[in-house]
């Protein structure tokens, strides 16, 4: 029995029907598997057994996978829309690696992109808190948006400063070939204890990466502050409308603490 194009909406883009939910959760363990096997095959040297039979179950799954996104672009309500939304964005992205494997070696490593889909685990278990707490955190990203860009910008010019300074100090002999190189330098300095593929010789220059690395330990707790604040205010500013009695809740309730109306 053929299903109408209605039907096959409601199986593929709702999990609220039994038949949707048994869809999602088979495409969550074919997703699972499909990145279990990008991650196999990097593995060196295994059986040309193996490395055969992961090459075919993953054009298998693509396949299938093909079918899945054409599917969904020919029941899809608003076709556009869904083509250039997030959702749809990654269901691109998660076929395309393997044909561009035939033209391009290695990119078909590039599928563990499917491991975004495994979000959609959260609709289809109605795990409606840790929805709220997505919602909290991405409010907290947004209102801070500014005064990180302005502390990068600090920290690039500093970079940028640091870099020259020790280009001059100590120079191509040293490994400090340019000022971009010694850029590279100071950022990987600041950021981290360095790789030690460019290290400073001189006393001085010792001296200056020293004070660089210690400011980096520093300079970390600043963007973490800006963040924990901001999301304290979108935490406190969160809540739940209830579709009853329109009393704002607290966003984790699951009754409204006015009529008792059970929250979604």
């Amino acid at each position: 029995m053929l299903l109408s194009k209605e039907e096959l909406y409601r199986i593929v883009f709702n999990s609220d029907t039994k038949q949707g939910r048994q869809f999602d959760i088979i495409l969550l363990w074919c997703i699972l598997f499909s990145v279990l096997i990008a991650i196999v095959d990097s593995v060196p040297n295994l059986p040309p057994t193996l490395h055969t039979i992961l090459y075919i179950s993953e054009w298998v799954i693509t396949i299938v996978f093909t079918f899945e996104y054409l599917l969904r672009v020919y029941i899809s309500h608003n076709t556009i829309r869904y083509v250039f939304s997030f959702w749809g964005v990654v269901d691109l992205l998660s076929i395309l690696p393997t044909y561009l494997s035939l033209f391009v070696w290695g990119t078909n490593y590039l599928l563990v992109v499917r491991i975004l889909r495994l979000l959609r685990v959260f609709r289809i278990l109605k795990l409606a808190n840790f929805n709220a707490e997505a919602i909290v955190l991405v409010k907290a990203l947004k209102a801070s948006m500014h005064k990180i860009s302005i502390f990068l910008f600090a920290l690039l010019t500093i970079n940028i400063l640091l870099g020259t300074v020790m280009y001059v100090i100590e120079g191509g002999r040293n490994g400090f070939t340019s000022i971009p190189q010694s850029i590279y330098w100071a950022i990987i300095t600041m950021t981290t204890v360095g790789y030690g593929d460019i290290v400073p010789r001189t006393n001085l220059g010792k001296f200056i990466s020293s004070i660089a690395m210690i400011v980096g330990y520093a300079i970390i707790a600043i963007p973490t502050g800006i963040v924990s604040v901001e999301m304290s205010k979108a935490a406190g500013s969160a809540h739940k409308k209830c579709p009853e009695c329109s009393v704002a809740n607290d966003i984790n309730a699951n009754f409204c603490s006015h009529c008792g109306k059970e929250l979604g």
